[in-house]
């Protein structure tokens, strides 16, 4: 047939069109499957930026693409997580744009209590793994609160039994927020609740508690599981006031157990760790009076009797002052007769002395002090003289050695000697320098011979997870992300691309002109 031959023609057979056919494919499958009910384990979950939930329903042999669209995802009683087994409720519909039937899911419930405790473990590991049970973010309870924040439902027996725990033990202010406590609306209520009382202001018209207790009487874990999602957990390791969780029976425990301050048994425990009991206090206060009281008087009997003890080996007044009595008689009596004397041996030497100073004593030590004097005066003319004389002498010699030649010569031989000594040590410093380079260009030489990136070039590749170098095949299994170094650049298994490395540029010594020093 030629190309421009018209068609043979098919028979009784209809013509459609794609999008006909596709339009009664659709119509054929949402009739006879309109509203559906499947068991099996979810596979990739994906969460879309404009909000829709795409998600695979599989078991050993097929697949089931379905979707949540995002006005629909609120109203799930569970997110569905991989490897989770579900049951799932929805319609069957088409895509034709891909030529693909897909499950609409308006429903999604756990398969079983293994399956909740599976997810629940799951969990519990990522929140542990971010360190959110942590002991050291643990917060002491406050030893007598003024103001307590009571999350829990309203109208059940938890409420009651709390207020009245408080009430016999230690009566204090207490902040209801009503939640729910099960069901689809119970987790968004409580972490809402939490970080609510977290958003109040200190000191204010309606105060900000100094304490949290979330309570919830006994149950089964559907009925607890609220208290088990994640939003709540996160919730309540953010919240700056301490938190005490009493969430069902002794033996019930939930992810809100682990992340708050303090665990309680039951609600009635609970309000027992949140404040002392006041008649142990009141007795306490009593008691520790009693012993400050008999503290104090002990104290002041003993004071009493070591001033009583002192004052027995005390000396009287008297005693000190008799021996300085005596003393002062004794030496008041010796006066007169000690002063007589004095006066005795003056009188005696002013004789001897006034025996000595006659006038003509005097006369021959004037006299020869006047002689004395006469000779040096007489020898002081010719001394200066013959001094003047030596003195001229010295000046006129050294006078004659500071002549302009010499000192000019004595300039340009030192001027000399010390361009000598500056060509010699620029030459040492531009030979140092030399070598110093040639030291750093081998060792530079040898840095890239021994570096890993000469191995990467001899076939050799460094694989690297989350930016630490993986050596075995089980830390490269548990890395989030992979990176492979060969010797042209950086490749990544999830990248279309290899990333180039850039050449460092290697850096040139400065070069030191003829005469510089440095």
């Amino acid at each position: 047939m030629d190309l421009i031959d018209e068609p043979q023609s098919a028979g009784n057979t209809p013509e459609f069109t794609v999008s006909e056919l596709s339009g009664a494919v659709k119509r054929t499958i949402e009739g006879e499957f309109g509203q559906v009910r499947v068991k099996a384990e979810v596979g990739r979950v994906v969460r879309a930026r404009s909000g829709h939930l795409y998600f695979d329903l599989k078991d050993d042999r097929n697949v089931l693409a379905c979707t949540t669209w995002k006005g629909q995802v609120s109203a799930l009683s569970v997110i569905p997580e991989e490897g989770m087994e579900v049951v799932v409720s929805g319609r069957m519909t088409t895509f034709g744009s891909q030529s693909k039937y897909q499950l609409n899911a308006t429903e999604v419930a756990v398969a079983g209590v293994g399956a909740l405790m599976a997810m629940l473990d799951k969990r519990k590991k990522a929140l542990a793994a971010e360190g959110l049970f942590a002991a050291e973010r643990k917060r002491p309870l406050p030893f007598l609160p003024e103001v307590i924040g009571v999350i829990t439902s309203p109208t059940g027996a938890v409420i009651r039994d709390i207020l009245h725990r408080l009430k016999d033990r230690f009566p204090r202010k207490v902040l209801v927020w009503p939640v729910a406590v099960q069901g689809k609306a119970c987790a968004p209520q409580v972490a809402q609740a939490i970080a609510g009382f977290n958003a109040m202001t200190p000191g204010g018209a309606l105060p900000r508690p100094d304490l949290i207790i979330v309570a919830r009487g006994g149950g089964s874990i559907e009925d607890l599981w609220g208290f088990n999602e994640e939003d709540v957990a996160r919730a309540a390791a953010a919240s700056d006031i301490p938190l005490i969780s009493a969430v069902g029976h002794e033996t019930d425990t939930t992810l809100i157990d682990y992340v708050s301050d303090r665990r309680a048994p039951t609600p009635s425990a609970a309000a027992e760790m949140a404040v002392p009991v006041r008649l142990d206090l009141l007795a306490a206060v009593d008691q520790l009076g009693a012993r400050a009281s008999r503290a104090a008087g002990e104290g002041v009997t003993r004071r009493k009797q070591r001033v009583a003890d002192l004052w027995r080996v005390v000396p009287k007044p008297a005693q000190l002052t008799d021996v300085a009595k005596q003393r002062y008689d004794y030496w008041s009596e010796k006066l007169d007769a000690a002063l007589i004397g004095r006066v005795t041996a003056g009188q005696m030497q002013l004789g001897k002395a006034s025996g000595l100073l006659r006038p003509s004593m005097l006369g021959n030590r004037l006299r020869q002090n006047h002689d004395r004097l006469t000779g040096l005066d007489a020898r002081l003319g010719p001394a200066l003289a013959r001094s003047t004389t030596q003195a001229r002498r010295d000046l006129a010699q050294q006078a004659g050695r500071l002549r302009p030649q010499t000192l000019e010569a004595k300039r340009a031989q030192a001027e000399e000697r010390l361009t000598g000594l500056l060509r010699r040590l620029s030459a040492a410093a531009n030979g140092q320098v030399d070598r110093h380079r040639h030291r750093l260009d081998g060792l530079d030489r040898m840095r890239e011979t021994l570096g890993y990136r000469e191995t990467l070039k001899r076939g050799y590749a460094v694989v690297r997870g989350d930016g630490a170098v993986v050596t075995t095949a089980k830390a490269a299994k548990a890395a989030r992300s992979l990176e492979i170094e060969f010797a042209d650049g950086t490749l990544r298994p999830d990248a279309a691309q290899p990333v180039a490395r850039a050449k460092p540029a290697k850096p040139k010594p400065p070069t030191p002109e003829q005469g510089d020093l440095f």
